[in-house]
């Protein structure tokens, strides 16, 4: 235990902050509101906040358009405001990692304005600029991500410029050096101010092929969009994946990655604390030789399905795990600001209240640092927009309207809008059964849409009165992880390989043996697992439990039950 960092024991939590609470009613969270729940995070058990992008912004992609990497957006607060943040998360033991957008900046950023104002600005090599094709149209058929094509021309100097997201998301050329000292010396602003890391947004997209090498992918814009964001796992898709890959190829993932992870680590070593980085992206080689590149790469292939079962995580699990340099610390999550919540995204519209608890019990008994998002520790699902006009994610507008063009009829394109739109998880902060679910004032219209269905318990007032609710069951678990070290520390060895109806697994260190059985069926199970004779303590159960010790040669388990058990040895020895 004493061998581990912060940033392996901690349950890290993510914070959208234009939608976790609003403290000056004007319908946007900010960083009074943040302030202001301090304690509720704390009391949570959280040991890490993750804010989204809190710099100021054009809003083109909810604030992944960045005008001013150094400041904080107006409605968010102040610079000022920020520090108050920092400081009081410290205060409660808690670190704060921020959002670093490398690939791209805004269109309304200095930097950009400067580079676009004419051939022979200084600046102008600090984003990727191109001649138009012999046809006078883009300079080759990339795409991007979010729809259209990758290309935007610029009308004051004849030139095309590139950008993966939207076109008002402009490329850095990371080629050149000058671009690398400006955000390095943005970096250092944070880390001099005391934030504790930072979650890297879309590493795979830094680098391009200066080739421009043109795709050979058959796949339509709107299939890539639905690919792209309802996240279907491959195996339901294969062709479209692989034509997915094919389209993207020369855009993401090129040659200089590598070597420009290993200089920022540098960099963020440079600082006490034990400063992290964690990755937006889930290739293993992020993690380097395990300690010269990145601290955490996401483990989202454990995502990339409809249906988490036992033999999806086991199988996940085993690659993962087995595929990590030595040194390397996994990193599990099973929602974020860009996916459908865990609650929408793994239920089966009939168990989905003790699915949620099993899950958040999976999430946080697996090896390695847990990521909560926002609004999952209440049961927060996601709601799909009605209406054209309520749509803020400017993703989904792109598809609705390539869908129209396409001779989709306009309900039917609004439904696959809708079904895509990240605003469906992004959704405000429900923390009462009052109007605006307490999260702004009566009568303020919120940015985006309040989830009626806090009205029906989904809130954080109500929830924190029931000793049985979601909520108090997140308190609970969190605080039996962070009290046992083999749950933190110990190494994972799973059990019953053959086994459908539930998983099961040992964490061990050296002074500690406990074993986990979660049960992903409807029906009681009983089990049992020759331990050599030792007995089972319950640590942790969804369920209540016959007696505190048990033997483990006969287990059951209720439907749906999460059970956390340590191993009593009868010798000196585990075996």
């Amino acid at each position: 235990m004493q061998s581990l960092t912060w940033w392996q024991t901690a349950v890290f939590y993510q914070i959208y902050p234009r939608s976790f609470a609003d403290g000056n009613g004007d319908g946007i969270g900010d960083f009074a509101g943040m302030i202001d729940r301090l304690d509720y995070l704390r009391d949570l058990g959280v040991g890490a906040l993750w804010l989204s992008p809190h710099y100021p912004s054009p809003n083109a992609d909810c604030g992944y358009d960045i005008s001013d990497y150094t400041g904080v957006a107006p409605e968010y607060g102040t610079l000022d405001d920020f520090r108050r943040f920092l400081d009081g998360a410290h205060a409660r033991g808690m670190r704060v990692l921020l959002d670093l957008v490398l690939n791209h900046t805004s269109v309304e950023h200095p930097w950009f304005r400067e580079s676009r104002s004419s051939r022979d600005n200084p600046k102008r090599d600090w984003y990727i600029w191109r001649d138009p094709a012999p046809d006078g149209g883009p300079p080759n058929n990339w795409y991007s991500a979010f729809g259209g094509s990758a290309w935007t021309f610029d009308e004051t100097t004849g030139q095309y410029y590139y950008h993966f997201f939207f076109k008002e998301q402009p490329d850095l050329n990371w080629r050149n050096p000058d671009v690398k000292r400006a955000m390095w010396q943005a970096i250092r602003f944070w880390l001099d101010m005391g934030v504790d890391g930072f979650r890297l947004d879309a590493i795979d997209t830094i680098f391009e092929d200066p080739a421009l090498t043109p795709h050979e992918s058959r796949l339509s814009q709107v299939e890539m969009l639905r690919i792209w964001r309802e996240n279907r796992p491959p195996e339901e898709t294969k062709e479209l994946w692989e034509q997915f890959a094919l389209m993207f190829r020369y855009q993401v993932q090129q040659p200089g990655l590598h070597e420009l992870m290993k200089e920022l680590r540098a960099l963020v070593d440079e600082y006490p604390g034990n400063r992290v980085l964690i990755g937006e992206g889930d290739d293993i080689a992020y993690y380097g030789n395990g300690s010269d590149e990145l601290h955490l790469v996401f483990n989202f292939p454990l995502m990339r399905t409809n249906r988490l079962t036992p033999a999806w995580v086991r199988a996940n699990q085993a690659e993962r795990l087995a595929a990590l340099p030595p040194g390397a610390w996994p990193c599990n999550t099973l929602g974020n600001h860009d996916v459908g919540r865990m609650w929408t995204s793994y239920g089966d519209g009939v168990n989905d209240a003790a699915l949620a608890r099993l899950h958040a019990a999976m999430l946080l008994t697996l090896k390695g640092t847990p990521v909560l998002y926002n609004g999952e520790e209440i049961g927060m699902t996601d709601l799909l927009l009605e209406r054209f006009e309520q749509l803020r994610d400017n993703q989904a507008v792109n598809l609705y309207h390539l869908a129209v063009g396409d001779g989709i009829d306009p309900a039917e394109a609004m439904k696959m809008a809708a079904a895509i739109s990240r605003d469906r998880c992004r959704t405000p902060f429900q923390w009462a059964n009052a109007p605006n679910a307490g999260f702004s004032p009566p009568g303020v219209a919120t940015w985006l849409p309040v989830n009626p269905n806090y009205a029906q318990g989904v809130n954080v007032a109500d929830q924190e009165q029931n000793p049985d609710s979601l909520l108090n069951y997140y308190r609970r678990l969190i605080g039996a992880r962070q009290a046992i070290p083999a749950l933190l520390a110990g190494d994972y060895a799973p059990l019953h390989p053959d086994e459908d109806r539930y998983l099961a697994f040992l964490r061990t260190t050296p002074d500690q043996r406990c074993l986990v059985v979660l049960n992903f069926s409807p029906e009681p199970v009983t089990t049992g697992f020759d331990l050599n004779g030792a007995r089972l303590r319950t640590l942790f159960s969804s369920h209540p439990r016959p007696t505190r010790d048990e033997h483990p040669e006969r287990l059951t388990l209720a439907p749906f039950e999460a059970y956390i058990g340590e191993v009593i040895r009868i010798g000196t020895d585990w075996e």
